[in-house]
């Protein structure tokens, strides 16, 4: 029991940092009137696009919600209370996960153009605007998650006396809202993205006088709203609805097994994850000397590797009989361990440091077929270690949680939570890829120079490869 107000903790945490650090992004200076003008058209898009979204999403969560709520009410044989349960929690789920993704979203656009008047002074100074924009997103959606999903099982719990079972189902409301603001967010945002990006690439090929980046080019600046609706919004959107639906899907396992701690650990291990994520992005802070890309990384392995200990201590220390709780370290450092390497493999195959991204580059001096090819061969080579990797690790939860007496379902369910827990940090990572493209495009438009462009395209390289990895 002690250990479950962690996740509230946590929650709260993440959230007041979040708070803290979107003030940070917006105290800094947004350049000049020309900067400021590209700025606010981008985030007057962005705006309006979520305000469309939203429109469309709550007639639909309302809709859902009745139905959920005389489904859920028939299958527990007329119980009106528990399908009202399940519906508020269903709305809840989608308001919560709306609300963390609007805030992360408006930070990613205020720090586009203050990333871009940082970049005038070089890169130490421009990378720690960029990263923080990013980071308001990945803790703020995660600590709204755990703020959600502890408060509705606490109340259910504890305050109304439900069986485990019972408040976990109940939970399962809050998991199915947050899937409704994926499927708009991920799906409309990614075709929005798309078609945007495609348009002012046409324009600018085949409209004499107009380059690819001129804000005269409206689709230009719709390019830039489809980064943070569809790459910000979007896709922390998705991380969080799989986020999620690990921690339920596991605490709902371990209900079903009648022991509590079961129950609770999914909650806490999320926690210990989100403290992790929360230190690796001071590490990340710390460690810019000069290549972004290496300071992302060295924040990742941190993280990783602050989840294991707390992790562990966790475990030990979870109260089951024996050795029992090695059937909850080991199949969740699995998840963890084939987390990590989805991570390196995206790193390896995306990074400009690397050799696969050097090699498409030499191909393209070979024509745009050749180009294709082999970005498209590396790309189907890619997935070959992360499908070994889940594989394996869903082997080995199987097996590591039987051995030890724990039920080899929840042996893999709590795996999934391991390779999900540290998801604040690879949402900060990836939001601040469009962050930094932005910035990129806002200096060019602004006309600020080639250094300042240059440093800009630094910034980028390394989001690109964060964007990468968040897809993997």
């Amino acid at each position: 029991m002690e250990w479950f107000y962690l996740t509230p903790v946590a929650g709260l945490i993440s959230v007041g940092l979040a708070g803290y650090l979107y003030q940070y992004v917006i105290r800094q200076d947004s350049g000049t009137e020309r900067m400021r003008e590209i700025a606010g058209a981008i985030k007057d898009g962005a705006k309006a696009y979520l305000r469309r979204q939203n429109m469309t999403l709550a007639v639909f969560v309302l809709i859902m919600a009745l139905i959920i709520g005389v489904l859920y009410t028939l299958y527990h044989r007329g119980n009106i209370f528990f399908g009202a349960s399940m519906a508020l929690a269903y709305i809840l789920g989608s308001i919560c996960t709306t609300a963390a993704a609007y805030i992360g979203m408006l930070a990613a656009v205020e720090a586009n153009v203050r990333t871009a008047n940082a970049a005038r002074q070089g890169l130490k100074r421009a990378f720690p605007v960029a990263f923080y924009g990013g980071a308001v997103m990945g803790l703020s959606i995660v600590g709204m998650a755990l703020l959600g999903i502890s408060i509705l099982f606490y109340i259910y719990k504890f305050m109304l006396g439900f069986s485990d079972q019972d408040a976990a189902n109940i939970v399962l409301g809050f998991s199915f809202g947050a899937s409704a603001l994926a499927l708009f967010a991920k799906a409309g945002g990614g075709i929005y993205t798309k078609t945007a990006d495609i348009s002012a690439d046409l324009v600018g090929k085949v409209e004499l006088g107009i380059p690819e980046d001129d804000p005269r080019n409206p689709a230009v600046i719709a390019d830039n709203v489809g980064d943070n609706v569809g790459d910000v919004a979007g896709m922390g959107a998705d991380l969080i609805d799989s986020y999620i639906a690990s921690i339920v899907a596991a605490m709902i396992i371990g209900a079903e097994k009648g022991v509590e701690v079961l129950t609770m650990l999914p909650l806490t291990i999320s926690a210990m994850g989100l403290f992790a994520s929360i230190l690796g992005a001071i590490v990340v802070k710390m460690s810019i000397k000069g290549n972004p890309g290496a300071a992302l990384n060295r924040g990742s392995f941190s993280t990783w590797a602050i989840f294991a200990i707390l992790l562990l201590l966790t475990t030990y220390m979870s109260g089951l009989e024996g050795n029992r709780w090695l059937g909850i370290f080991l199949p969740t450092a699995a998840g963890l361990i084939a987390g990590v390497v989805i991570g390196l493999t995206s790193d390896y195959f995306t990074s400009i440091d690397r050799m696969p991204a050097k090699k498409v580059a030499q191909a393209s001096t070979t024509g745009a077929a050749i180009n294709i090819l082999t970005g498209f061969s590396y790309g189907i080579i890619s997935i070959v270690p992360p499908v070994i990797g889940i594989c394996i690790a869903t082997l080995a939860a199987w097996h590591l949680s039987s051995a030890f007496g724990i039920d080899p379902f929840y042996g893999i369910a709590i795996s999934a939570v391991g390779m999900l827990a540290t998801v604040g940090m690879t949402i900060s990572a990836d939001a601040y890829g469009p962050v930094s493209d932005n910035a990129k495009g806002i200096a060019e438009q602004s006309g600020l120079g080639e250094e300042v462009i240059e440093v800009a395209d630094r910034l980028d390289a390394a989001g690109n490869t964060t964007k990468a990895i968040t897809k993997g």
